[in-house]
């Protein structure tokens, strides 16, 4: 019997470290947002203190269909925004949940392997 890997028809995160994060293999050290089908994005943000609701109002339109959750990872630490930067996301009934970079990436590959509509986005502090 011949055992062979699945491979996954999307977008992954195969790696990560303090200041950097790889997506199929390609190493990023600044903020993305990222989709199963395909979407990469930059993320202008490079401060936890510097995010506005503009930067999670964008979160909407980066899938073809609006997303069921958008995976939020903080930085180093758990932190999290203020409510009212979320008021576009929560509007559309849009999920969101807050974790550190490195636990919100291997969040993100659980739920993009189960064909979620999910976006990750991942702040990278410089």
């Amino acid at each position: 019997m011949k055992l062979h890997a699945d491979k996954l028809d999307t977008q992954s995160i195969t790696a990560y470290g303090e200041d950097w994060i790889a997506v199929n293999g390609r190493r990023h050290t600044h903020s993305l947002v990222l989709a199963p089908s395909g979407q990469l994005i930059d993320w202008s943000c490079t401060r936890f203190e510097n995010l506005t609701t503009a930067h999670f109002s964008m979160l909407v339109g980066v899938m073809p269909e609006a997303p069921e959750l958008v995976i939020f990872g903080s930085g180093s630490r758990l932190r999290f925004p203020r409510p009212v930067l979320l008021s576009s996301l929560i509007d559309q009934r849009i999920g969101v949940e807050t974790m550190d970079t490195a636990a919100a990436c291997r969040t993100y590959n659980i739920l993009a392997s189960e064909g979620r509509r999910v976006v990750a986005a991942l702040l990278i502090e410089t």
